[in-house]
């Protein structure tokens, strides 16, 4: 088969709080998104996300079911956002031939049986996923940069200047529960979501790209008195439960994907913690 998924399980925050620096690896960091021709993911039981990469170099890549769902079809139950941070490419959903461009987002919803993921004839094709659990089904719907809802926050001086797209959210397109969308830094910035919050009605991951080589990026997480911190590389994801913090400071200025699945979509239902808080 051209997917593989494997499964992390949730970990309780009191728990947390003993984890050495491998072990928050181990369990939290998704550290190969792209391998070539494969659809690659982690299951993770927070919120029961499904995160990963598709990548195919020199052939189309179907997405096919996996042992976990006990499905038919991947999207028997499910739902799927797609986020292209490769070379325009196409991919084909029952048939219908759709093309993605750099920084788009594809959403497929409950019930469509066939998707299939092209090489690009531009580049190389990296497509970064999540899936959430779906109880109905909504239309196929490609988002564009100017569909998004675009909101710029932060400022130089603090460090975090930065341009939010959101893409995958209720106020553009239909979703049962999965939310996701894109942040940039300006040149200069290096902060993301700072302050910091939780929001303990959803989980989120965070996918980070845009990082030239040998850049890095520290994401925080933990409970804001109880925090920790893993390092990143460009293509990296990190999961990050609902009671855990999920902020980070790189060497540079980068792009991430940030993908949200619980029982809220209001995007601005948080939690905030102020700086001075965090311990």
């Amino acid at each position: 088969m051209s997917i593989k998924i494997e499964t992390r399980y949730s970990s309780h925050p009191e728990d947390f709080k003993s984890y050495a620096t491998e072990e928050i690896r181990d369990k939290f960091l998704l550290n190969e998104i792209f391998v070539p021709n494969q659809i690659t993911g982690t299951y993770t039981m927070e919120d029961r996300l499904i995160i990963g990469g598709i990548h195919p170099v020199n052939q189309p890549l179907r997405l096919e079911t996996i042992d976990q769902l006990k499905a038919e079809n991947f999207l028997d139950r499910r739902e799927i956002g797609i986020i292209n941070v490769g070379a325009c490419t196409k991919i084909d959903v029952e048939g219908e031939s759709i093309t993605l461009g750099h920084k788009e987002a594809l959403y497929i919803g409950k019930g469509v049986k066939e998707v299939m993921f092209h090489p690009s004839a531009e580049g190389e094709t990296y497509l970064y996923f999540n899936s959430a659990p779906a109880h109905t089904s909504y239309p196929t719907r490609k988002i564009t940069q100017a569909d998004a809802e675009v909101v710029t926050l932060g400022s130089l001086e603090n460090s975090n200047h930065r341009t939010i797209y959101k893409l995958l959210v209720n106020s553009v397109v239909d979703t049962c529960q999965l939310q996701m969308g894109m942040t940039e830094l300006k040149p200069g910035s290096v902060w993301n979501t700072m302050p910091a919050h939780t929001h303990d009605r959803r989980m989120e991951a965070y996918f980070y790209f845009d990082l030239q080589e040998g850049n890095v990026v520290s994401h925080f997480m933990g409970q804001p008195d109880e925090t920790r911190h893993i390092f990143l590389k460009n293509h990296q994801a990190v999961i990050s439960p609902a009671w855990s913090i999920h902020s980070g400071a790189g060497t540079s200025n980068y792009t991430f994907i940030w993908g949200m699945a619980g029982e809220n979509m209001d995007y601005g239902d948080m939690d905030s913690v102020k700086p001075s808080e965090l311990r």
